[in-house]
């Protein structure tokens, strides 16, 4: 995901921190301090309420680290690979290879909302038995029954029948199993993670217009799981199409070449008004690639700064670029991809690129697919 940080490793994964994790936690530490706990543990200082709500936050963000690295845990014991996890404001994203049978994507789905589920009991238990023990668990308590409530509501709203939720894995474990077809089980499972994604989108605006300003979280989380539900259904689309298809057959070649130390103007005089291709790759003064430079991106350049800018300073750096070798299968290329990389991808050997694989070349290869389908029939 953009915007994250590595911050060290969990279990031997790396762990990555998105910007918007502090904001969870002033936010949910605003709210209990000020709202949960002065109301179900009365008359105790401002400092109490403020402490106490910052370290219920931290062990809400601590039992959220603890729900995906349950998924990385049951991953890596069925030999799937887990590249990162990364925190933020909505939760966890467990970063992993696919699972190559339906058992195996059911456990894994099923291991994140187990971890909520025992967090939230023991939470729930500790709470219940410190509750009037003394006047200095009040709070103590407190925190934990928030904690206990908060991860039983994560449990069950992951569990929905609708990806990327972990229901929606268990979905897609369930219909791959009885019809033994991985790709229409994603497709199921993606079509029901957009018809969740509008209905949570209009509940939230519904209570917005009601005057209840949750609703506006319950919209981001709407417009969160229709955007990974369609990007999800796109890519199980896609899958058929570029399944045996290596690299080199879908590319497109030769691929034109730009220096990178010149001005943007240059760029823009040379080649931009006269290319058919909207994608250039730029080498540096030794002739190696160094990024990737999207054309349409210059359009929306003021004209004074296109002299003073250099292309490489407007280009996507090479370390963030999509390589491949020419044999590689485009779809494993497809399914490796990390975040903030995607298309175009670049096909290198050695340090020459010999190719370039744009949305319009994989949109050529769909087609293709489809009119091959339609003739079959």
């Amino acid at each position: 995901m953009n915007s994250s940080v590595r911050m060290g490793r969990v279990l031997g994964v790396p762990l990555r921190i998105h910007w918007t994790v502090p904001l969870l936690v002033m936010l949910f530490g605003y709210s209990l301090g000020s709202q949960t706990l002065p109301a179900t543990a009365p008359d105790q200082s401002n400092a109490t309420y403020t402490i106490a709500g910052l370290a219920g936050a931290v062990l809400l963000l601590a039992s959220l680290l603890a729900h995906e690295a349950a998924h990385a845990v049951t991953a890596r014991r069925r030999d799937i690979k887990v590249q990162s996890i990364t925190l933020w404001a909505l939760g966890g994203i467990t970063d992993m290879g696919r699972p190559r049978t339906a058992g195996g994507a059911f456990w894994v789905a099923v291991s994140g909302p187990f971890a909520s589920l025992v967090i939230g009991a023991a939470a729930l238990g500790a709470g219940i038995g410190l509750d009037g023990v003394a006047d200095w668990a009040a709070v103590p308590a407190a925190v934990l029954l928030w904690l206990g409530w908060v991860n039983l509501v994560l449990c069950v709203f992951n569990l929905l029948p609708a990806a990327p939720l972990d229901g929606g894995r268990v979905v897609l474990a369930l219909v791959w199993w009885r019809t033994g077809d991985r790709d229409r089980a994603e497709r199921a499972a993606a079509r029901a993670g957009q018809a969740l994604g509008i209905l949570l989108i209009a509940g939230g605006g519904i209570a917005v217009m009601r005057g209840g300003l949750a609703g506006l979280w319950l919209a981001v989380i709407g417009f969160f799981v229709l955007i990974v539900a369609s990007a999800e259904h796109q890519r199980a689309r896609l899958a058929p199409a570029l399944r045996g298809m290596r690299a080199a057959e879908a590319m497109s070649s030769p691929v034109e070449t730009y220096p990178d130390w010149l001005t943007v103007q240059r760029c823009v005089d040379e080649v931009a008004l006269r290319t058919r291709h909207s994608t250039l790759v730029l080498t540096d003064f030794e002739g190696r690639p160094s990024g990737v430079l999207h054309l349409p991106r210059l359009a929306r350049m003021p004209a004074p700064q296109r002299e003073a800018l250099r292309v490489r300073e407007v280009a996507t750096p090479w370390a963030r670029c999509t390589t491949c070798a020419p044999d590689d299968f485009l779809h494993d290329v497809l399914e490796r991809l990390s975040p903030g990389t995607g298309l175009p991808i670049l096909v290198t050997e050695g340090q020459h690129v010999v190719g370039i694989v744009t949305t319009r070349d994989v949109s050529r290869i769909v087609q293709r697919h489809t009119l091959r389908g339609k003739e079959n029939h």
